[in-house]
C-alpha cells in the first residue's frame, strides 16, 4: 500500500459482530468518574500483560480495534506500519483497522470515522502529540473517540497517545511547557508520559499552574494505568505518580503509586477543587456547640442499650418518627442491620430507612419528603465518603440540619458519628487507613470545629489523631472508644456507655511525657467552647 494524505485498511478474521458490554452506571457519573475505560502507557516498550489487558477489555476475540498511528513519523509510511502491527494482530481481534490522515477535512467525513463507530476499542501510538491534536481535535474523530466511552469501550495510549487523553496536554518543552487543549476524554487531568526517566516533575507542576481544575498522572516508560470507573491501577515495573498543584494553604502533593497499588479519581478531582477553594478547615472554626437539637456519637462496635434508649428519648420516645440512613453501608444495603435492629427491639415503632446513590434523588422532594418531619435522624455504620458522595450539598443534607434546628436529635455510631464532624477523618474511598485524606476532609458539621475518630483504643489510633492535631491545631480532636458514646447539647458533651473517649487540645500546652489527649470516662461531662471538663465521674 503506498503513502498517501489518509487511508484506512483493515484486517479482518470474521464478519461476525461482537460488542462490549455496556457501561457500569446506571446515573450519572460522580465528577471525576468516567465511562469505558482508558489503559494509558507512558512510554517504551508496552508490556505484553498490558497489551493483553487492553485487549481483554476492547472484547478478546470479538474486539474491533481501531489502530491510529498519527503521532508516528513513520504514519505515512504503510510498509512500516505493518511491521509495528504484527503484535496487534497477534491477538487475533475481530477487527483491526488502521485509521490515518493528516487532512483535517477528511477526520470530518463520514468515511473516515465509520470505523470508528462500530469499534470496542482505540489505540493511539507514541510520536508527537501535537500531530493528533492538529488532526483530530474538534472533528468527528474526537466526536466518536468520547462516543466509544460512553458505550463502554476502552481507548489506550502510549506517550503522546496517551498525553492527549486529559482535558489539557503538554504539547512541548522541558522547562517552560507549552500547554493546550486536549481531547479531554479524561476530564480534569493533565498527563505526561517518560515521567520519571526524563525527570518531569517540575514540567507538570508547571503545566498544573496553566490547567486550572486539573491534576497531573506522571506514567513511566513500562509502565501503565488502567483506568475504569472512579479508580486507576497502575500496571507494569515503574510508577505512576500522581500530582496537585500547590495552593494558597497546602504545599504541592507528589504521590508515586508502584504496581499494584490504585487511586480514587473523585477523590483526586475533589482535592483539586478543595485546593482552589477558601482555607478549610478554617484557621479560626466556629466553637464546638449545637444551638438547638441534641447529638449522639458512638464509637463503634456493640452499643449498650442505653445509648440507644438515650437517642430514642432524645428524639421524643417510641412513637417518635425516626429516619435510620443506611448510606454508609456497601451494596446490597443490608436488610435488618445491628443498629436497625436495636431501635426496633426497644419499641421504635415509626422508623422509615433512607438510602440512594443518586444524587438527583437525593435533591428531591420526594425523597426528603421523611426527613420533613423526623425528630431523630440515625446514620449507620460503614464508610463515611459514601454519605459524602450521596448527600453533600443536597436538599437531603439541608434536611438533616433542618431536623436539628427544630430541636431534633442527630445520631450514628462508627462512619454515623464521624460524618457529624465539622472535619471529616478517615474519609478516603479507597481505605480507611489514612486520617486525612484530601478531598474528603468536610463532614455535615453538625458539630463545628471538631474532627471525631471512632474505634479509638481498639484500633489504637491515638497516634493518628496526634497526626492530625499537629496538622490542624486550631481542632478539637475526639476520639471514640467502641461502645462508648457522647451527647452533645449546647456547648455540653456527656459520655455514655462502658469505655473512655479521648480529647485532643493543643491550644493547651501538653506536659513533658504525658500524653498529648485527655481521658473521660461514664459519666463525665465536657464544655466544647471551654475545652474544660465539667464533672467527675
Amino acid at each position: 500500500m503506498r503513502a498517501c494524505p489518509g487511508f484506512v485498511f483493515a484486517i479482518c478474521w470474521s464478519l461476525s459482530v461482537g460488542v462490549v458490554g455496556t457501561s457500569a452506571f446506571a446515573d450519572a457519573p460522580l465528577p471525576g468518574e468516567i465511562r469505558g475505560a482508558l489503559v494509558l502507557v507512558g512510554g517504551g516498550d508496552i508490556p505484553e500483560a498490558i497489551r493483553r489487558e487492553f485487549f481483554r477489555l476492547a472484547g478478546g476475540a470479538k474486539a474491533k480495534i481501531v489502530w491510529i498511528p498519527t503521532a508516528s513519523v513513520d504514519a505515512d509510511d504503510a510498509p512500516r506500519l505493518q511491521k509495528q502491527l504484527a503484535s496487534w494482530q497477534a491477538l487475533r481481534p475481530e477487527a483491526l483497522t488502521v485509521l490515518h490522515t493528516r487532512d483535517r477535512q477528511r477526520a470530518n467525513t463520514p468515511e473516515f470515522v465509520a470505523a470508528l463507530k462500530q469499534a470496542t476499542a482505540v489505540w493511539l501510538t507514541g510520536g508527537d502529540q501535537a500531530k493528533l491534536l492538529d488532526t483530530y481535535a474538534g472533528t468527528a474523530v474526537s466526536t466518536e473517540l468520547r462516543a466509544l466511552l460512553q458505550r463502554g469501550g476502552v481507548i489506550g495510549g502510549t506517550s503522546a497517545g496517551a498525553m492527549v487523553i486529559g482535558t489539557r496536554t503538554i504539547e512541548r518543552g522541558q522547562f517552560t511547557p507549552s500547554v493546550r487543549k486536549g481531547f479531554d476524554l479524561w476530564p480534569g487531568v493533565v498527563v505526561d508520559s517518560h515521567f520519571l526517566q526524563r525527570n518531569r516533575v517540575d514540567r507538570l507542576l508547571k503545566a498544573l499552574a496553566q490547567s486550572p481544575g486539573c491534576w497531573g498522572g506522571g506514567l513511566d516508560e513500562g509502565t501503565a494505568i488502567v483506568v475504569q470507573g472512579r479508580t486507576f491501577r497502575v500496571w507494569g515495573s515503574g510508577y505512576a505518580t500522581a500530582i496537585l498543584s500547590a495552593s494558597k494553604h497546602r504545599p504541592a502533593s507528589v504521590q508515586m503509586l508502584p504496581a499494584e497499588a490504585m487511586a480514587d479519581l473523585v477523590q483526586l478531582g475533589r482535592a483539586v477543587r478543595a485546593r482552589e477553594g477558601p482555607e478549610f478547615p478554617s484557621a479560626h472554626p466556629r466553637p464546638p456547640e449545637v444551638p438547638r437539637g441534641s447529638l449522639l456519637l458512638a464509637g463503634g462496635g456493640m452499643l449498650p442499650t442505653e445509648v440507644m434508649q438515650r437517642f430514642i428519648d432524645l428524639a421524643g420516645g417510641v412513637d417518635a418518627p425516626i429516619v435510620y440512613v443506611a448510606t454508609a453501608h456497601p451494596d446490597p444495603i443490608p436488610a435488618n442491620p445491628m443498629e436497625l435492629r436495636m431501635l426496633r427491639r426497644l419499641g421504635a415503632k415509626n422508623i422509615t430507612v433512607l438510602h440512594t446513590r443518586d444524587r438527583k434523588q437525593a435533591d428531591s422532594e420526594q425523597f426528603v419528603a421523611p426527613l420533613r418531619s423526623a425528630k431523630g435522624v440515625w446514620f449507620s455504620g460503614g464508610r463515611q465518603w459514601r454519605f459524602v458522595d450521596a448527600y453533600e450539598g443536597t436538599l437531603t443534607e439541608q434536611c438533616f440540619h433542618e431536623v436539628l434546628k427544630r430541636g431534633g436529635v442527630i445520631g450514628g455510631s462508627s462512619a454515623g458519628a464521624s460524618i457529624q464532624a465539622e472535619y471529616l477523618v478517615r474519609g478516603h474511598p479507597l481505605g480507611n487507613t489514612r486520617i486525612i485524606a484530601e478531598g474528603y476532609e468536610r463532614g455535615f458539621g453538625f458539630l463545628p470545629g471538631v474532627a471525631v475518630d471512632q474505634h479509638f483504643f481498639a484500633y489504637r489510633r491515638q497516634a493518628d489523631m496526634s497526626e492530625l492535631m499537629q496538622t490542624f491545631p486550631q481542632l478539637l480532636g475526639i476520639g471514640l472508644e467502641e461502645g462508648t458514646a457522647i451527647v452533645v447539647r449546647g456547648g455540653v458533651l456527656e459520655v455514655l456507655g462502658r469505655g473512655p473517649v479521648a480529647i485532643y487540645d493543643r491550644q493547651r500546652p501538653i506536659p513533658e511525657g504525658q500524653a498529648d489527649y485527655e481521658v473521660l470516662t461514664r459519666g463525665a461531662k465536657y464544655d466544647l467552647r471551654q475545652r474544660q471538663r465539667l464533672t467527675e465521674p
